[in-house]
């Protein structure tokens, strides 16, 4: 469907993030998320809180971004939404609202999924960041993926390598609690750790095969490392932590880095981009970055709003389908495990 003005409307609400965003074409006009606090106290996620909080930020989010953006509602060309993967009660509440508008507005209803959306968030419009060619890889780093992904084209992707437990974010964020850090942990540590001593502690990289990954054995390896330092000195965590932070990122930097290396030198593919929440952490960018002297890579790391969870990103995915016509009629349904 080939349009001069192609405007989209985006929702996502995979997790506890309530997100709205207008694109004109392949550029953001807003780019809207509300954030649930209320999980902080539980330590992590409850998805019963987080639809809830869902139901009550999307009708308010949708409005301010397209207040922001200055387009009218009858303006809009489609509306793209995250079919999955995501909380179940989450999915609903976006997939639910996208499809009663795209059915009183009488325009085209556009799936995506979350973690296409990270990787093409590449190709936004924005000034001072390249697009990749491809083909390229892809690193999706979150609190629930771990992925090594060869990208050949927008709707051709193939996984080469991925967690075979945990995720990378999830290694981050057990860590900051078996330090007592409030919950989401993952950005204290990234603080602390520009204050510490990368090589204090030296952790060992667990031994798995091909391009796979695996954060299981790391994170007993740190909570027993901590129990048995905190025996001998109540106040160890407290005294080191700047260290402790350090150590455990470097460790998880050099465990990403070095199935980069392989999947290029498997591949043959020099261009590496970024994408998920954990793509925000300072040390991993600033190791990508130096990667392109070091190796002789065209890295791509997105501007920092683009990372964690947000709509742009689903907006991108949205005009490429609404370009090639993938749309979808009201019969869709929500999916918490999605087909890759």
């Amino acid at each position: 469907m080939i349009k001069e003005e192609v405007f989209i409307l985006a929702i996502e609400s995979s997790c506890d993030d309530t997100a709205a965003a207008i694109l004109k074409n392949d550029k953001v006009l807003s780019n809207v998320v509300a954030r649930q606090s209320i999980h902080e106290e539980f330590g992590g996620v409850v998805p019963e809180l987080a639809s809830r909080a869902h139901q009550q930020n999307i009708v308010p989010v949708i409005d301010v971004a397209l207040k922001k953006a200055n387009v009218a509602k009858e303006q809009l060309s489609a509306i793209a939404f995250t079919q999955g993967p995501g909380l179940m009660g989450s999915l609903l509440v976006g997939t639910s609202f996208a499809k009663s508008l795209s059915l009183a507005l009488n325009i085209p209803l556009i799936a995506v999924n979350h973690m296409h959306a990270h990787i093409l968030a590449h190709f936004i419009d924005e000034e001072g960041f390249d697009k990749p060619v491809f083909p390229f890889l892809a690193l999706t780093i979150s609190g629930g993926h771990t992925q090594i992904v060869k990208v050949n084209d927008f709707f051709d992707m193939e996984i080469i390598g991925e967690t075979t437990d945990d995720a990378v974010g999830e290694a981050f964020d057990k860590t900051a609690k078996i330090l007592g850090l409030p919950y989401p942990g993952g950005p204290l540590i990234d603080k602390f750790a520009k204050e510490g001593n990368p090589k204090k502690y030296p952790f060992t990289k667990p031994k798995v095969d091909g391009l796979d990954f695996s954060f299981s054995g790391l994170k007993t390896q740190i909570l027993y490392f901590i129990q048995k330092n905190v025996a001998q000195n109540p106040n160890f965590v407290e005294e080191n932590k700047n260290d402790i932070c350090a150590s455990v990122q470097q460790i998880i930097i050099d465990i990403l880095m070095e199935k980069l290396k392989l999947a290029v030198a498997e591949t043959g593919i020099t261009q590496i981009a970024i994408g998920g929440g954990v793509s925000a952490n300072s040390g991993i960018r600033e190791t990508l970055k130096n990667a392109e002297n070091k190796y002789g890579w065209k890295t791509f790391i997105p501007k920092f709003e683009y990372t964690t969870d947000n709509a742009a990103m689903i907006g991108i995915v949205g005009y490429q389908k609404f370009l090639h016509d993938k749309f979808e009629n009201t019969k869709v349904v929500s999916k918490a495990r999605i087909e890759f």
